[in-house]
């Protein structure tokens, strides 16, 4: 069968169709994940798929992908004309069609190259060729503005970088088509701004980008046009050709209302200092003298949301992780307070001990236990609270979970359903909802809305706002400014392991923010 073309009036040049996907439909047990869904794709365009959490999308390219193999679901996949049957991800990536997911696919104790390169080694059969799987590695992560060595093993990357690796590894193939899947959900708005230029450049290549994102500020910005899917079904697709995107336009068709307010309205009552650090320093866990936060002193008030906002590599997460019972860093120095009195956090179960929760940016290495059910992951923090004589009362762990799925509105058919399962914005309600059993005091909340669409984040919003109307003190790490922004009540900024400045919600904005970091960067030049 030929290839397709269809026309576009405004510039009267005709636009090769690269990929059709006609009436998908996907079941689950119990669940219709995609009812009669089509699909077009053309060739060099850079086409977002937008949707809540459990519309469908990722569902979508990992039968695209070969993920969900052919008769699996129903459908056809056309590339290029030909008819695909792919029944593995070995066998779409031939075709080169390459998908980045939500969740990095890489080894933690093999370095960059040897990421890069699994299961597509430089060499012969019987020997890996090291001098040129590095060099190709490196000249690729020059390419997507990673400055590391490929030598460096992933598990001393944070998220961000790990990214970056992944789109690196994904170029190293011969890509056609590359999925990416919430690939800035763990970026700055200034990296985040790179990575997306970046697929400008790929598609002066010739590569064909598809992005799922929640982030729809990122979307206008870069997609040339915007599939919106809602439970399972196309809803619409907007051509930027024809007319300017509007995100309430995009909010809209996602959710089938209209949210005119990001962020709920609080009435902040904050009280006395709950939380203290002072002079707080800790090095890195490989390195010996390097150090990854420096002398920061910061505190927390109860009924108060804190911000800590900076650029990736500022050591953010790793100074949360280190108060958090020492769970990042070697020689790790400082004081801590509770309620005014001096409290030793060397330990994850002191820290929880103590009433201190830390939900992490990483929900899949550290956050949850993907093939145990979402009963288990939500009591699992706080197992005395459904125990008689050290026993689980299974009934009481039931109805315990479900209150608290019910209140995060988590998309599943069971709290039993595995949460290996879920999307990755409900696995991020079963993160979130495994502390908030645990009945903190202080939350520190990594990437809180990490891979959650917008109707989801204004629920997680509620839930902080309901935390600090309780008298909680919450501590919000995020890369989104408008996020630090929309529901903060102060906030640090953190670059290159130090506080450079510290300010009140009425007088912070983007271009303060960043200006308190580019000052940061000139001081240190001067020093």
């Amino acid at each position: 069968m030929p290839a397709c073309y269809c026309s576009t009036t405004e510039s009267n040049q005709l636009e090769k169709i690269l990929l059709e996907m006609q009436h998908i439909t996907k079941r689950f047990p119990g669940v219709v994940a995609l009812h009669d869904v089509n699909l077009q794709i053309v060739e060099g365009e850079i086409h977002a798929i937008v949707g809540e959490n459990g519309a469908g999308k990722s569902t979508l390219m990992n039968i695209l992908s070969g993920i969900y193999p052919s008769g699996t679901y129903e459908g056809t996949i056309q590339l290029e004309g030909e008819t695909c049957a792919f029944h593995t991800i070995k066998e779409s990536e031939r075709q080169g069609i390459i998908i980045i997911h939500q969740e990095l696919a890489l080894v933690p104790y093999l370095t960059i190259g040897e990421n890069m390169f699994l299961g597509n080694e430089r060499g012969s059969y019987f020997s890996i060729d090291w001098d040129e799987t590095y060099a190709k590695a490196d000249k690729q992560l020059k390419i997507v503005g990673l400055e590391e060595s490929s030598r460096v093993q992933i598990k001393d990357l944070g998220i961000g970088k790990q990214q970056l690796v992944e789109i690196a590894k994904a170029l190293a193939k011969n890509v056609k088509i590359l999925i990416l899947d919430e690939p800035t959900a763990s970026l700055n708005d200034s990296d985040a701004r790179k990575l997306l230029d970046l697929l400008f450049e790929f598609k002066k290549k010739g590569v064909t980008s598809i992005l799922i994102s929640h982030k729809l500020n990122e979307v206008s910005y870069v997609a040339d046009r915007i599939t919106v899917i809602r439970d399972g079904e196309v809803i619409t697709t907007l051509d930027k050709q024809k007319h300017t995107f509007s995100e309430n336009e995009i909010i809209k068709a996602m959710v089938g209302r209209s949210l005119t307010n990001r962020f709920p309205k609080r009435t902040s009552n904050i009280g006395p200092v709950s939380f203290e650090v002072k002079n707080w320093t800790v090095n890195h866990p490989i390195y010996e003298g390097r150090r990854i936060c420096e002398n920061i002193s910061f505190n927390l008030r109860k009924g108060e949301v804190v911000g800590i906002s900076g650029l990736m590599g500022a050591g953010r997460t790793e100074l949360a992780m280190s108060i958090f019972g020492h769970s990042y860093g070697q020689f790790v120095e400082g004081k801590t307070f509770i309620n005014g009195k001096e409290v030793v956090l060397n330990t994850i179960k002191s820290a929880i001990d103590h009433k201190i929760a830390y939900v992490t940016e990483d929900r899949k290495g550290n956050g949850l236990i993907l093939n145990n059910p979402i009963i288990e992951n939500t009591t699992l923090s706080h197992l005395k609270a459904v125990s008689r004589h050290q026993v689980i009362d299974t009934d009481l762990e039931y109805q315990e979970a479900k209150r608290i799925s019910d209140t995060l509105k988590t998309k599943c058919s069971s709290v039993r359903d595995e949460v290996n399962n879920l999307s990755g914005g409900n696995q991020q309600k079963v993160l979130i909802g495994k502390w908030i059993f645990a009945e903190p005091e202080i939350l520190l909340l990594d990437e809180p809305t990490r891979g959650i669409d917008v109707g989801a984040k204004y629920e997680i919003y509620c839930i902080i706002n309901q935390l600090v109307a309780e008298g909680k003190s919450v501590l919000i790490i995020s890369s989104e400014l408008p996020e630090i922004l929309g529901i903060c009540d102060r906030i640090y900024v953190m670059n290159e392991g130090r506080i450079v400045g510290e300010m009140l919600q009425e007088e912070a904005t983007q271009e303060a923010i960043m200006q308190c970091i580019m000052q940061s960067h000139k001081g240190a030049n001067l020093n």
